[in-house]
């Protein structure tokens, strides 16, 4: 912790430096002020309260010196979280020399897991057959939790590769002086640039902004070397193998795709999206084809080449234009330098037709129409390199290229669609009722439904040849026309899977496979339903069940391999049912729907709608993973990134590594022999009851007539969306009911207030019911046991650690004081109960003495870090409560951007959006 301590030290005093040169030494005594005040109340000394009210009242009425606290407080913040995230480095580092020392393989990475296989008596086809059905599929989406616009991440990003300098062995003292003011030149940026934005980001600019930051930055280095690290394992503890791995992990994205409720996704926009990836991954083959021109000197009578690679080349070479002909005469004695200049001009002409409009493209036989075409060319260059003593050229750079197209491909990430059920109901009723086949669709009973639709799927005929329907019917038609070109334009892969929101019913899968039929993609893409709800989630055996059992539906599964994806949705099931009911339920889901697949011999593939925040699913993958049900995993996973978290797992090649480490580790050991339990029928039934009094606790709350209003009030919700954080709305519909309100700004709000709802709410209540409905002794120490010996329990167990421990009632109280004070109070003593409540029966079933002593580190940081958030939570309230007091327009725009200031501040301090 030195270190850390040292780098926070330097700067925050650089920090304290430029607050007096930009703001001057009043606004910095003033903060140190409100800090140390802060300090105190939190060490116990209640007589500061009225002391800080005071201050905090007097700032308030100064916006331009309320924004400069919220600047500093926020500033520092930035600074420590870069702090730390150095530190987590820093430990994997010493963690890995440790292990190296010690001669066995890290916690949690890919040695790991294969050693386990090899434990658990898997021998090398068993395990060669497991990773030939292997699929770990990250998808990143633009759910809008990442507040930092990306003028501050790149600021940030140089900060980091100062302090790197300065850290590391390889400066010297001298150089410290010039490297220092390269870090206050760099916090000055951080002071003088806006944290908000000023207008919401497009769908293009978050395409861009994850293409460009976290692949070309990250990804397309790291997951070559993930690869290494897999096969380098499966060579140590299974020799005598030649090693292949196939593409099993591979990267999704909803960004450009995510129809869900955000009108600015177009066709138009979704076409955009997969020739920017295609762009994108096209550019970096050829920079990484112009490296090895550079590296691939071997010579003729230097080095042998392998005979049909030279024959191949002269082929080549005599059919070029003689202008280019002479060019690569220049090289004859260095083939793989013409190979090279070929494959690169090939590349050019592939990113030439891609800017081309699909359907009036000329042909162009120097592109390439496939990666296989281009995997083929760098597999010569290998080969001939491995035949004529070149191996270790062939392991490095070629090596990673040759991954990086197996993975990437021509489509850098499979962009999935997702579209919310309605809508495909109301196309299909317009288009029916057009080319009168019904006009009645909608009102139809669902059996008749789906009689319908599996005799039109099956009767093979175009229903919209013309396009001359409503302009939301042509454009749900014209998005299946757009996904076939495509498929054929840049591959299957560029869309392989169509999301179905909010599915309730078989009807719901159906219609779109009627409309994908319509389009000639019939057993082209993977049905995808998304069930979200907690009503969902209890039906989706059933509704799995009946698809199964419809001839249509299995003919299209047929021609995708008997492969089904199903998506679980984390956050509105939480939001609709509680945190214990919604992941009682998930948990159950599927175990009911891996069971559903079993007898009916598909291979499940479970897609995992996680958050970042505990209440939406969050925390860490490996543990998430290996709590799950034994038979849901079996080596199959899709699960999203999103927000705030894709910046902190994917900014750094460390922590991006050390992340997919532990994916691997989770997917691999889920997949070998599982622990059987033999209490699980008992748990279960226990786990029952406890959601189901957890579920109508929490809805009693949510319930209640007045709840709307004290959430709306006691929260900043009403300035969310104006962060301006993605492209998409904050509610689906412009209402003012919890239903339509999107989770993330659910969980940001509860997260602002420091309240954190969605993350304990109703655990006591029910954990307590169960306990004293009978023999209070014998049931507290089953569920101990259920905690002892059931990862799933004690997963949920430890996420309810995390969400008390980042609660604060305290402060939360204080925003219940903005409500009507009989409302407010009435409110917020049921919160409070019931937080006391869990608090109490999660610490007896856990065995420790205080919340987050499963989390030494995470309780270290809120305690450290407490003192200088609370003063931007006393500033929000402040300035709340005057923005709804004021009735002047002019006022409330200039406390809008610092009431925003105060959001940002405080989601840096508590490192957690939504």
């Amino acid at each position: 912790m030195t270190q850390l301590r040292e780098n926070i030290r330097l700067l925050g005093d650089l920090l304290g430096q430029i607050i007096v040169e930009q703001a001057g030494q009043e606004v910095f005594e003033l903060e140190e002020r409100i800090r140390a005040l802060s300090k105190a109340w939190r060490a116990g000394d209640e007589s500061v309260n009225r002391e800080i009210g005071k201050i905090i009242q007097e700032v308030a009425d100064d916006l331009p010196l309320t924004s400069d606290i919220l600047k500093a407080f926020s500033t520092y913040f930035q600074l420590v979280n870069l702090a730390e995230e150095h530190e987590r480095i820093r430990i994997l580092h010493d963690r890995a020399e440790q292990a190296f020392a010690d001669q066995v393989s890290m916690r949690e990475t890919i040695p790991a897991a294969i050693e386990v296989l090899k434990r658990e008596s898997f021998d090398a086809d068993q395990v060669e057959a497991m990773l030939e059905n292997m699929l770990i599929m990250p998808v990143f989406t633009a759910h809008p939790t990442e507040s930092r616009r990306r003028t501050t991440r790149q600021i940030l990003e140089h900060l980091s590769e100062f302090l790197s300098k300065l850290r590391c062995g390889g400066t010297y003292q001298y150089q410290h002086p010039n490297i220092i003011e390269k870090l206050r030149d760099a916090i000055t940026l951080l002071w003088q640039s806006d944290e908000s934005r000023k207008r919401k980001p497009t769908v293009l600019d978050e395409v861009r902004n994850t293409g460009r930051y976290f692949f070309e930055n990250t990804l397309f280095d790291v997951i070559p070397r993930i690869y290494e690290q897999l096969e380098s394992a499966l060579r140590e503890h299974y020799p005598g193998r030649d090693w292949n791995v196939p593409p099993i992990l591979r990267y999704g994205s909803w960004i450009g795709g995510d129809r869900d409720g955000n009108p600015f996704v177009t066709n138009e926009t979704t076409e955009s999206t997969i020739r920017t990836h295609k762009e994108l991954v096209l550019e970096r083959y050829a920079a990484d084809v112009q490296s090895l021109y550079e590296l691939l000197s071997p010579a003729r009578g230097r080095a042998g080449f392998n005979e049909q690679f030279l024959k191949q080349l002269d082929t080549e070479i005599s059919a070029l234009p003689e202008f280019e002909s002479d060019v690569i005469e220049r090289f004859h004695q260095e083939p793989y330098r013409q190979k090279l200049i070929l494959i690169y001009r090939r590349l050019m002409a592939t990113i030439e037709l891609n800017n081309q409009d699909w359907k009036d493209a000329e042909p162009n036989s120097r592109a390439f129409e496939t990666p296989s075409a281009l995997l083929e060319e760098l597999r010569e260059i290998d080969r001939s390199l491995r035949e004529n003593r070149g191996a270790g050229l062939a392991d490095g750079q070629l090596s990673r290229l040759i991954r990086r197209v197996q993975v990437f491909g021509f489509h850098l990430a499979s962009l999935d669609i997702r579209q919310h059920s309605e809508q495909h109901a109301a196309a299909l009723a317009e288009v029916l009722q057009a080319v009168d086949i019904t006009p009645r669709y909608e009102k139809m009973p669902e059996e008749e439904k789906v009689d319908l639709l599996a005799r039109e799927t099956a009767n093979n005929r175009p229903l919209t040849a013309q396009l001359n329907f409503s302009e939301d019917c042509n454009d749900t038609i014209s998005l299946f026309r757009l996904i076939k070109q495509a498929q054929i334009n840049v591959g299957p892969e560029s869309i392989q899977a169509y999301v179905i929101s909010m599915t309730k019913s078989v009807s719901d899968v159906l219609e779109v496979l009627l409309l994908m039929s319509d389009a000639g993609l019939f057993g082209q893409l993977d049905l995808v339903p998304l069930f979200e709800t907690v009503d969902d989630l209890r039906a989706a055996p059933e509704i799995m069940t009946q698809l199964f059992e419809n001839a249509i539906y299995m003919k299209h599964l047929a021609l995708r391999g008997n492969r089904q994806q199903i998506m679980i949705g984390y956050s509105d099931s939480n939001k609709d049912g509680g945190f214990l009911r919604a992941n009682w339920m998930m948990f159950t889901a599927q175990r009911h729907l891996a069971a559903t697949c079993s007898d009916h011999d598909i291979c499940l593939t479970l897609f995992h709608g996680r958050g970042g925040s505990i209440g939406r699913g969050g925390g860490p993958a490996n543990r998430a993973i290996l709590a799950q049900p034994n038979e849901s995993i079996r080596g199959r996973i899709r699960v999203t990134e999103q927000g705030e978290v894709i910046s902190s797992r994917y900014t750094h090649p460390e922590i991006a590594t050390r992340h997919l480490q532990q994916l691997f580790h989770a997917v691999i050991c889920s997949t070998g022999h599982r622990s059987e339990y033999s209490g699980i029928k008992r748990w279960s039934e226990i786990m029952d009851q406890l959601s189901t009094d957890a579920f109508e606790k929490y809805r009693q709350l949510v319930k209640r007539p007045e709840f709307v209003n004290y959430f709306q009030t006691a929260t900043p919700i009403e300035h969310i969306d104006r962060l301006n954080l993605g492209s998409r709305p904050a509610r689906r519909k412009k209402t003012q009911v919890i239903g339509d309100l999107r989770a993330i700004p659910w969980v940001f709000s509860w997260t602002q207030s420091r309240t954190n709802i969605p993350s304990w709410f109703g655990v006591g209540t029910a954990c307590h019911q169960w306990i004293e409905s009978d023999n209070s002794e014998q049931r507290l120490e089953e569920l101990r046991e259920m905690y002892r010996n059931w990862p799933f329990f004690q997963t949920l167990m430890n996420n309810v650690h995390v969400g008390l421990g980042r609660a604060d009632l305290n402060i939360s109280e204080l925003y219940s004081q903005l409500v009507r004070e009989d409302l407010g109070a009435n409110i917020f003593s049921e919160i409070r109960n019931e937080y006391e409540l869990t608090r109490s029966h999660v610490l007896q079933i856990t065995g420790h003495e205080e919340i987050l002593g499963t989390e030494k580190w995470l309780q270290h940081s809120i305690r450290v870090r407490n003192p200088y958030v609370d003063p931007m939570n006393y500033i929000q309230i402040a300035l709340l409560e005057r923005y709804r007091r004021s009735e002047d327009e002019a006022v409330k725009a200039q406390m809008q951007e610092v009431i925003l200031q105060s959001v940002n501040g405080i989601a840096a301090g508590l490192q957690s959006v939504g």
